[in-house]
């Protein structure tokens, strides 16, 4: 039996893979927010993904006092996004949700009973320099309702590195960076597993896991998951954005990436050297990890990006594992007419591919698989030669 997207993100032995994705605008058409999802999903079928996260944007008009690079826009629901890419790709997703909005628990329980999602993802009210009423309950409040026995609705959290440098803290006149520490916090409130800020700087990341290691040690708790976020570039603005988020970015490798003559590639080619740096600096520490890929644009180069991002962050995470791991297909049978199953478009022959992973001890499982498919496959040209 396949495991759900909770237990995969909750279980310390396996690491996960998730790909991101933006709901469309507010106010898009539904047939027209089908046929984006069916684009996302055609595309994203090559890829041995767990699953989709699906975020749930927020203005924050005064985050460091730049003018947003990007245009602001109020996308749809993410739960309703979420049910329409999870019913169309049979992948399940992990919605994102700010707890800014009124009768949060009446959210959850539609999340939940009619979008069918078993898993969410809390973020915090947005930052800001000035003062502003939100609606909606405060984190603690919101982690309260969905860990309640009404609820029971499996949460995770982001974490920011950035906010675990000691500019960081010395801006908030601590001695030391607290990150760890509200994890530990959340976890504690039944947070399952955290999610990363995109990260283009190992350091802080480095300083967080093994802080926050040390911490859970030192309480006798086991750390939960944390998923690290990638994310391409291409082009200067989007590299602007990605700043303005909040992500740290060092200056000689913004240059490098913007400098080179494919700034995707490079960026690609920085962020497998940014994983395995960090790995090879926290190995033994007993933080498991995973693995999230976006595009924080529509541009087709970093969208294409993403895709060999991911692909190549999974081997370099599998690997580091130091077992056997493999990503096997499996192709469909041909259709009783004879014709063939790769007829037509290239999104038409991902459909015809079924998709397996196997880890582990499910090894022998897979191999007897593709036995039994070669020995069918075998039996149908013998049937074929005794009609002729």
């Amino acid at each position: 039996m396949t495991d759900s997207l909770p237990e995969l993100l909750a279980n310390p032995a396996r690491p996960v893979f998730l790909l991101g994705d933006v709901p469309p605008g507010e106010g898009t058409p539904p047939g027209k927010c089908q046929t984006i999802c069916d684009k996302f999903q055609a595309r994203s079928k090559a890829l041995a993904c767990d699953g989709y996260i699906v975020y749930d944007i927020q203005d924050e008009p005064s985050r460091d006092g730049t003018e947003r690079p990007f245009p602001f826009r109020k996308v749809m629901d993410s739960s309703s996004y979420g049910a329409l890419l999870r019913r169309s790709s049979e992948r399940p997703c992990l919605v994102y949700k700010c707890v800014t909005v009124a009768n949060f628990d009446e959210w959850i329980d539609t999340a939940r009973r009619e979008h069918g999602h078993d898993a969410i993802n809390l973020v915090g009210r947005p930052s800001s320099s000035t003062e502003k009423h939100y609606e909606g309950p405060t984190m603690v409040e919101a982690m309260k309702i969905c860990a309640s026995s009404k609820n029971k609705m499996p949460f995770g959290c982001v974490c920011i590195a950035e906010r675990h440098t000691l500019e960081a803290a010395q801006a908030r006149n601590r001695d030391y960076p607290t990150e760890h520490q509200n994890m530990l916090r959340k976890q504690q409130a039944g947070a399952q597993w955290f999610i990363s800020q995109a990260v283009y700087d190992p350091e802080p990341t480095i300083r967080l896991l093994k802080d926050y290691a040390a911490l859970c040690r030192q309480k006798g708790v086991t750390p939960q998951k944390i998923v690290l976020t990638f994310c391409p570039v291409s082009r200067r603005k989007t590299m602007n954005f990605i700043k303005w988020l909040g992500v740290r970015v060092p200056p000689q490798a913004e240059e490098n990436i913007l400098a080179a003559e494919k700034p995707v590639d490079a960026s690609v080619e920085f962020l497998c050297d940014t994983l395995k740096t960090i790995l090879s600096d926290t190995v033994g520490i007993g933080v498991p990890l995973g693995i999230s890929c976006e595009s924080v644009s529509i541009y087709k180069a970093e969208i294409d990006g993403v895709h060999d991002l991911f692909r190549r962050l999974q081997g370099i995470l599998l690997d580091s594992r130091g077992s056997p791991w493999k990503v096997q297909w499996v192709e469909v049978m041909p259709p009783a007419d004879g014709k063939s199953c790769y007829d037509g478009d290239e999104n038409n022959r991902l459909q015809q591919l079924a998709k397996v992973r196997r880890f582990g001890s499910d090894l022998v499982p897979g191999l007897m698989g593709v036995a039994l498919g070669g020995a069918l496959v075998a039996m149908g040209v013998k049937l074929g030669e005794r009609r002729k």
